[in-house]
């Protein structure tokens, strides 16, 4: 959504083929990261929307760990390399 407004020379679409790449679509429905929604496992059934990620602490506790493990949001939206 961002690039759309502010940087139209970039592409919109999700690497998963969604044509536009939203954050409602990254947090709860791109198959990118299905393996990393786990850290979502204790907002459910209250997750129907991003609003309880963004409006809670334990939500926001999970979005964060979520982030750290997944890569998502970054500019690769990959996760970041191990540690050795």
């Amino acid at each position: 959504e961002y690039y759309q407004r502010h940087v139209p020379s970039e592409d919109v679409a999700c690497p998963c083929g969604k044509h536009l790449q939203t954050r409602d679509h990254i947090l709860l429905d791109c198959e990118r990261y299905d393996e990393h929604r786990h850290h979502f496992a204790a907002l459910r059934p209250d997750l129907n929307g991003t609003h309880v990620l963004l409006s809670t602490r334990k939500g926001i506790s999970a979005l964060a760990k979520f982030i750290q493990s997944s890569g998502a949001f970054t500019k690769t939206g990959e996760p970041p390399p191990l540690d050795p």
